[in-house]
């Protein structure tokens, strides 16, 4: 009896490995055009908490309307804010990059060569001009020949409108039977296993919740407050350089990094003087401080606890994947599969192969043999009882 039934659990794994190993290679053919429709179920799992609310005083399809309207022009507003802003920030910066090239010329050279041998070489500017100019002169090429044949065909161009208007109509759908997918989902769980994905459900709807809603409300607070401070300041560039700092303070300290670099050598290229340059570091520590000890507490908490490597090593393993859609669902996928692994981990700890006993001889680092003792059987007396 005991055989069938092992024979039984093992044909029941091998189904599901199977059927997990159709899926990854169906989401590996179908990438090209799963973008819409990742991007649209993003925004529904974003705003049905939101929908949920409303629903008990206005019912489903009005509150999903009149969140989707709200959603929709907000979306509108600020690209039509931020689009013509981030082009004269950007203007602005390529206006002073020939400040910057002389000044690192003239200043940084000189002491990175006195102070740390690098050779000068190395730091020919004009030659790295040149060759970015040799490889955007490429890229020019190569984006004519694109857009020549994209006007020609027009395919591709049809293809990004047909997108970008499939975004909100899927996000619509979804969002308004989003309980009703997710309950027939549920039906079809197994129900030898749903009370473990049932489990498994929640707590990756906590994560996902966490990450998706609280860490991009982090990052677009500490975007605003390090551009606004880095203009106060007197930064010219400075809420270029917030927003970039912003973008990729999802990264535990990457963020803060590479804003304080380019702030500084702003400073110093615009100001020449210690006194903005210790603003720029006090801009930035208050900016430490005010993630670690407000935003992130209050808004994500504890949840995900991805590795700053792990975090790194999701993107540009879904960037290599997938593409766009991969860097896209990178950390959300990564924040479920920990999920996944505490929960393997906490079986194992559990199980007989981590907890048995037995005994066989132990064989320690330094070579030396230690018995293992037997494990006392609970009926048996203990001596001297």
């Amino acid at each position: 009896m005991n055989e069938p039934v092992q024979r039984h659990g093992l044909d029941l794994r091998w189904q599901w490995l199977i059927l997990l190993g159709v899926i990854g290679v169906l989401l590996y053919w179908l990438r090209p055009v799963l973008m819409p429709f990742a991007i649209a179920a993003l925004f529904a799992y974003l705003l049905d908490p939101l929908v949920d609310r409303l629903e008990k005083r206005l019912g489903r399809g009005l509150s999903v309307a009149l969140v989707f309207l709200v959603a929709a022009i907000l979306v509108i507003a600020v690209v039509l804010v931020l689009v013509p802003f981030i082009e004269r920030q950007i203007g602005n910066f390529l206006a002073q990059l020939p400040v910057w090239v002389a000044w690192f010329q003239s200043h940084a050279a000189p002491w990175l060569q006195q102070h740390f041998g690098v050779s000068p070489q190395i730091l020919d500017t004009q030659k790295i001009l040149d060759a970015l100019q040799a490889n955007w002169k490429e890229a020019g090429g190569f984006a004519a020949s694109v857009v020549a044949k994209v006007s020609k065909s027009g395919l591709a161009l049809v293809g990004w409108a047909l997108n970008l208007v499939m975004i909100p109509v899927v996000a619509f759908y979804l969002l308004r039977d989003w309980d009703i997918l997710v309950a027939r989902i549920h039906v079809l769980i197994p129900r030898s296993i749903e009370p473990v994905a049932a489990r498994l459900s929640r707590e990756s709807d906590e994560v996902l919740g966490a990450f998706l809603r609280g860490q991009l409300s982090v990052m677009v607070a500490l975007g605003v407050y390090y551009g606004a401070a880095l203009w106060l300041v007197g930064i010219s560039v400075g809420p270029l350089i917030g927003m970039i700092a912003g973008l990729i303070s999802f990264v535990p300290y990457l963020g803060a990094i590479t804003g304080i670099v380019m702030a500084l050598i702003a400073a110093l290229v615009q100001y020449q003087d210690w006194t903005h340059v210790l603003l720029v570091l006090g801009v930035f520590a208050v900016g430490q401080t005010l993630e670690g000890y407000v935003l992130v507490p209050k808004l994500v908490g504890d949840k995900i606890g991805l590795h700053p490597v792990a975090v790194i090593f999701a993107v540009l393993a879904g960037g290599e994947l997938f593409g766009f859609l991969g860097i896209l669902l990178a950390l959300p996928v990564a924040s479920v599969v920990m999920v996944v692994l505490r929960y393997a981990y906490e079986r194992y700890t559990n199980s007989d192969l981590y907890n048995a006993h037995g005994g066989s001889p132990i064989i320690v680092p330094d070579g030396a043999v230690v018995a293992a003792e037997p494990v006392a059987d609970a009926d048996e007396p203990e001596s001297g009882a």
